[in-house]
């Protein structure tokens, strides 16, 4: 049942994942006004405050409307957001596609690898997945790597599967089941 219900907070070692608020604004700001963040991501770099409010409410609202979650990544010693990871349900399979990104001065220290651990236990027990997908564009290497690394294996290249910043972008699709995953 994808129905939003309250916000499911996760906890791991070093992370406690929770809903963004407009209190975060400022932090959402920071991570994806990073272009370095946001260079493989299908939305431009932020400039102004008021789009990070922008992406809070967008994701709050899919949540609400029971198409996905998106879980804010703050580290327990100070709350702060600096990243996020989550599901859009692709609920006809009983599965979901994952996304994330993480502050660029964050990257390599196996935070990313530890919160999507914790959200794929979360999407196989508690909402019944059997499938998670993820598509990354070709020159994300990093991406590909941590992908590797979470027991995901590649499916297919799909040619011209995304169209942002002004033109096509061909995406490795990935899959992980729920037996490989446990």
């Amino acid at each position: 049942d994808f129905e939003a219900t309250s916000f499911p907070y996760l906890e791991t070692k070093r992370l406690l994942l929770r809903d963004a608020t407009i209190e975060d604004a400022e932090a959402v700001f920071t991570v994806f006004s990073d272009s370095k963040v946001t260079q493989f991501h299908d939305m431009d770099t932020l400039t102004r405050i008021d789009d990070a409010i922008k992406v809070i409410e967008r994701r709050k609202q899919g949540f609400e409307g029971g198409r996905g979650i998106r879980w804010g990544i703050t580290r327990k010693d100070d709350n702060y957001i600096i990243g996020s990871c989550g599901f859009t349900w692709i609920q006809e399979l009983n599965a979901a596609e994952v996304g994330y990104e993480l502050a660029s001065r964050f990257w390599l220290q196996g935070i990313m690898s530890e919160a999507l651990n914790a959200i794929f236990k979360y999407g196989f027990e508690s909402k019944g997945l059997e499938l998670i997908i993820a598509e990354i564009m070709l020159e994300n290497m990093t991406s590909r790597k941590l992908l590797h690394k979470l027991g995901f294996r590649s499916q297919e290249v799909l040619k011209k599967q995304g169209f942002w910043k002004g033109k096509y972008h061909d995406l490795e699709r990935f899959i992980l089941t729920k037996n490989e995953f446990f």
